[in-house]
């Protein structure tokens, strides 16, 4: 058991370093490693994990590979991962609280996350090539995915992103054609983490008075408690949290820094953190990292189990193929928005991302490798 959580945890921690572009990308790296390359889970798994994800609060990418983690593992594999995919956004969020630096970066390193973004259109372009040849077989889910599509690119909002993976579950339910799932022994919620969620989530703030760190602690877990969508979501109910503790501009220097980084952008609670216990940064920025990440694991620990049960009986697993029909198109629509507009810029971005899929798709080239050969790119071609 040890060999295999020392393994979730530098295979996570290789993707920590390398998994820009946001939670469409992360789940994008997580099946080509996972899925793909080491088969620890099959396609069918790995989508009721984002299906899972999907419908808790917290940060859904974090949650998958928490999943990941503890399918492979346990629950130290689920915190292995976790603390190999947050340590280097944590490291160096953490530093730039630290060092009190303003926001500057040489053109050279401007141009090596230039490169890294592009690679990031090319796994999540491949990513939802494959999510679509896998749950995008019949007219219904085809046009599931294309609905979803259309909605979040012309109306995007958080509202509507569970507005339209609603509506897919629901027509998945009366007129999904689920593949045949095989039996699943139900289990029951493990009632521990789960009534320790909500002991937190109400006896915390009652608590927060008694110390500084436990107030810090109870405003992030708050956050964590209440935000779906993930780490753009976060950012407004982290501002009206926490009021005046941090100002304007170095919220916005950190939120920008969490979008520029590879990790989570939930993250951002690392500096933030870090800011607000100036005399004692490092314990901090540890106490809003746990307080915001901790919620959404602790309920994919007491609801992961009744949830691989659940999706084993043909009206949730009909629910699950209409959510899964429509991940797709909200991954299409992420493909576009933010991750294409925001890495795309002009002829030669286009054609290294053409590039960077046929090695990638065709050629299977491992993505260590693309990695160093975006990296090395990206200051040639960016202005």
């Amino acid at each position: 058991m040890i060999s295999k959580t020392f393994e979730v945890f530098w295979r996570f921690l290789t993707l920590g370093c390398i998994s820009f572009g946001g939670p469409a990308a992360h789940i994008g790296y997580f099946q080509t490693a996972f899925v793909q390359k080491l088969k620890w889970l099959d396609a069918d798994a790995y989508a009721r994990i984002i299906s899972l994800s999907q419908f808790l609060p917290g940060p859904g990418s974090s949650q998958v590979g928490f999943a990941i983690g503890l399918r492979h593992a346990g629950v130290l594999g689920g915190f292995a991962a976790f603390l190999g995919f947050t340590l280097p956004s944590f490291l160096i969020l953490y530093f730039l609280a630290s060092s009190n630096l303003e926001q500057h970066s040489s053109k050279v390193f401007n141009g090596v996350v230039h490169g890294l973004k592009l690679l990031a259109v090319v796994v999540v372009a491949q990513a939802t090539l494959s999510m679509f040849n896998s749950f995008c077989k019949e007219k219904l889910s085809l046009c599931i995915a294309v609905l979803t599509t259309v909605i979040l690119l012309c109306f995007p909002s958080l509202y509507n992103q569970i507005f339209v993976l609603l509506i897919a579950a629901i027509l998945g339910v009366f007129f999904g054609k689920p593949n045949q799932i095989k039996s699943i022994s139900p289990k029951k919620s493990k009632l521990f983490p789960l009534i320790l969620f909500f002991m937190m989530l109400f006896a915390l703030p009652f608590l927060a008075k008694l110390s500084i760190g436990l107030n810090l602690f109870s405003d992030f877990y708050q956050a964590g408690s209440l935000v779906f969508g993930g780490g753009h979501v976060v950012l407004p109910l982290l501002q009206e949290i926490l009021g005046n503790s941090v100002s304007t501009d170095r919220f916005l220097l950190g939120y920008a820094t969490a979008q520029a980084i590879p990790g989570p952008m939930f993250t951002l609670a690392t500096f933030l953190g870090a800011e607000i216990m100036q005399d004692n940064k490092m314990l901090g920025a540890l106490l809003a990292t746990a307080g915001v990440f901790l919620p959404g694991f602790l309920l994919v620990l007491g609801l992961h189990n009744t949830w691989e049960g659940l999706a084993a009986k043909p009206k949730i697993a009909g629910a699950i193929w209409g959510v899964n029909a429509s991940v797709v198109g909200l991954l299409l629509s992420a493909l576009y928005n933010p991750v294409f507009i925001n890495a795309v810029f002009k002829p030669v971005d286009m054609a290294i991302v053409i590039i960077g899929f046929c090695l990638l798709k065709t050629f299977k080239i491992p993505i260590v490798f693309l990695v160093l050969v975006f990296a090395a790119t990206g200051p040639f071609i960016s202005n």
